[in-house]
């Protein structure tokens, strides 16, 4: 049965906004300084290790700024002030507004092709397996249809899904799509793992219940202690650790390598590359390392 999302305000992780949907440098809304990036770089970096770079001026000063007309502040010092001050479900909101979810239905497919065969080799096994930047659903579900199309009914599979965006995380769970955004799938997929919306929902496909039985949605922060009892097959963290400093990206790579089996599977981003952890995962394939 579909878990809840967690309510939780810990978590993975991210990918970053790369535009700037708000107010341009010119007539801004509120005064934006050196010294409000510099605040909300350290915050961001202390609570979700996320580490920002001069260049993300003008994304910064649109997010955060939404977070000002939200909760009536009218600089971004008071806000800061304010927040720093008290700990409650702001914080969540902060930063969610400082991260955006980049993804599509079997992005970097031949991720998949390794993930298939790894399976139809044990298919008679149950796998745990670990997407931990769910982001909107669309990496969770394409692990979780090709899984169901590898074992068949011969193995099974429980998948956990996490994010540090508890937004994009509930729209995650919920599995709910516009039609283009599934358009890409073949038309065997999409007949077997979704339902079609009709009268006011028409435009939308809707991931089965069957397909979602089988996985878990939580909120986790990969720079806090993780939260699983139970190790992981495979572990899929892709588009990640880029955004965080090379301290980070040890710090979470040895906190991966704690929950997984050895000889686990670990997937990462095409823009990634671990070979400073030999000590922790030995390289496989195109992006794919082996837990050791």
């Amino acid at each position: 049965m579909l878990q809840q999302t967690s309510a939780r305000a810990s978590r993975q992780v991210p990918t970053l906004a790369t535009n700037d949907d708000g107010p341009l440098a010119q007539g801004r809304e509120f005064v934006w300084s050196d010294a409000d990036f510099t605040r909300i770089k350290a915050l961001i970096y202390k609570k979700a290790g996320i580490s920002l770079h001069d260049g993300k001026h003008a994304m910064v000063y649109s997010r955060v700024s939404r977070r000002l007309r939200d909760t009536g502040h009218d600089t971004f010092k008071t806000y800061l002030d304010w927040l720093e001050q008290h700990d409650g479900p702001e914080w969540q909101e902060f930063i969610n507004a400082l991260t955006t979810n980049l993804t599509a239905f079997f992005r970097e497919q031949h991720h998949f092709g390794v993930l298939d065969e790894l399976l139809r080799k044990q298919n008679t096994r149950s796998w745990r397996i670990w997407c931990s930047a769910a982001s909107t659903g669309e990496e969770p579900y394409s692990i979780a249809m090709t899984a169901t199309e590898a074992l068949g009914g011969s193995g099974s599979f429980h998948l956990v899904n996490s994010d540090i965006d508890t937004k994009v995380l509930a729209t995650a769970a919920r599995g709910v799509y516009k039609t283009e955004g599934v358009k890409g799938l073949s038309a065997e997929r999409l007949q077997r793992f979704f339902m079609r919306g009709k009268g006011t929902n028409s435009g939308l496909m809707r991931v089965k219940p069957e397909l979602q039985k089988n996985m878990e949605f939580m909120s986790v922060n990969l720079i806090q202690d993780l939260p699983f009892r139970e190790p992981f097959d495979i572990v899929f963290c892709r588009n990640v650790m880029i955004y965080f400093d090379a301290a980070t990206q040890r710090q979470v790579l040895e906190r991966i390598h704690r929950v997984m089996k050895p000889g686990g599977m670990l997937f990462v981003g095409h823009a990634e590359n671990f070979s400073d952890a030999r000590s922790l995962f030995v390289l496989r394939g195109k992006t794919v390392y082996e837990r050791i």
